[in-house]
């Protein structure tokens, strides 16, 4: 973190030793039938891309031995348990900033042309070889008329073929371009968030006034007649501004619309209810939920709750381990077992079943 992150690559031979696909190709093109995986199909032909969105059948996939085709799967660790415990091995980053993990499957030749991206990228080879050529791109220019945002001039500086556990750190904007060497090439994506500026103030600012209970209306009585209707009055543009610097003055409420808006679910994820009553012993969040918090509140799935003392301590806990043991949640207070079986019901968490023990004789 304190070299490479956000300064520059970092290419880690064997940082998984022995590592293998989680997934087979028919377990992943399996889940690229779903309609809650986001799935992308890229085939290039010569100089010419095409892009297709799923869910994809598996007839509409091309033949395997075709060469130069790409199947992209967004945030497989929400529907895999082993991809999901794969993603944890990264939160050495904080949460509010890890997003997902996507799996591409290619034939040979297959890829999705230079590029760059705006977060930063782990690159982790799973299955086949793929060559990375890479750069510091100052020339963000994309060909025009392609499905794909694709470097005009790309200026590679470096190139390494990514064997299985190989892995390749890349900082925002640095431009790179993968090819695949092999048919059957898988390479594991782990994103991270970048929340933009101007997209998180709208949000914020949304939120705040949603919760705003201040009712003022404006008022012009010293308004005079005027000659020039269409301008907008300087009275009501200063009003405008107060209102502004009112909503920011709020300090604890722009920390729980901060902490809400970081741990919103993407808008695909659904949780189901549990077919079991709640029952106290070791739980787990769900792999779907995300969990945060701050020195004065926990955020579940963009919803807030005060904590503070031993209740709070717990919390964290649970937000950091993304699990409690039996132990601890038999000691919770009355408030905490209350939540954690509010959010088991809601299919946020799950309690472990008890291993049933069994007489043996001697």
């Amino acid at each position: 973190m304190r070299r490479h992150w956000q300064k520059k690559p970092l290419l880690i031979r064997q940082a998984i030793p022995g590592f293998a696909p989680l997934l087979e190709r028919p377990e992943l093109f399996a889940l690229a039938q779903s309609a809650q995986v986001e799935s992308r199909l890229i085939e290039r032909q010569g100089e010419d891309w095409s892009l297709a969105q799923g869910p994809f059948e598996r007839r509409q996939l091309p033949p395997l031995k075709q060469p130069a085709w790409t199947l992209l799967l967004q945030g497989v660790d929400l529907h895999h348990d082993a991809v999901h415990q794969l993603l944890q091995r990264f939160r050495f980053v904080p949460d509010a900033r890890l997003d997902d993990l996507m799996i591409s499957w290619a034939s040979e030749g297959g890829g999705v042309g230079p590029h760059f991206d705006s977060y930063d990228v782990f690159l982790l080879q799973a299955s086949g070889r793929r060559r990375w050529r890479i750069g510091r791109q100052k020339d963000l220019s994309l060909q025009p008329d392609k499905p794909l945002k694709i470097l005009q001039h790309f200026e590679p500086e470096q190139e390494w073929v990514l064997e299985p556990g190989d892995m390749l750190y890349l900082p925002p904007q640095w431009a790179h371009d993968g090819v695949a060497l092999d048919g059957g090439c898988m390479t594991y994506s782990v994103g991270f968030r970048v929340p933009q500026r101007g997209a998180l103030a709208a949000e914020l600012v949304q939120r705040l006034a949603d919760e705003c209970a201040d009712e003022r209306l404006y008022r012009d009585r010293n308004q005079a007649a005027t000659a020039t209707p269409a301008a907008v009055p300087e009275a009501l543009v200063d009003f405008a501004r107060d209102a502004l610097k009112r909503l920011l003055r709020d300090k604890v409420g722009l920390r729980l619309a901060l902490g809400e808006v970081l741990s919103e679910p993407k808008p695909s994820v659904c949780f189901s209810a549990p077919q079991q009553p709640w029952q106290p012993g070791a739980v787990t969040l769900d792999k779907c939920t995300r969990m945060l918090y701050d020195a004065e509140h926990v955020f579940v799935n963009g919803e807030a709750w005060c904590a503070s003392g031993k209740d709070a301590r717990l919390l964290h806990e649970l937000a950091d381990r993304r699990a409690l043991s039996a132990e601890q949640v038999r000691r919770a207070s009355a408030p905490v077992q209350e939540q954690l079986a509010e959010w088991q019901q809601a299919g946020w968490l799950h309690v472990q079943p008890v291993a049933k023990s069994t007489d043996q004789e001697g």
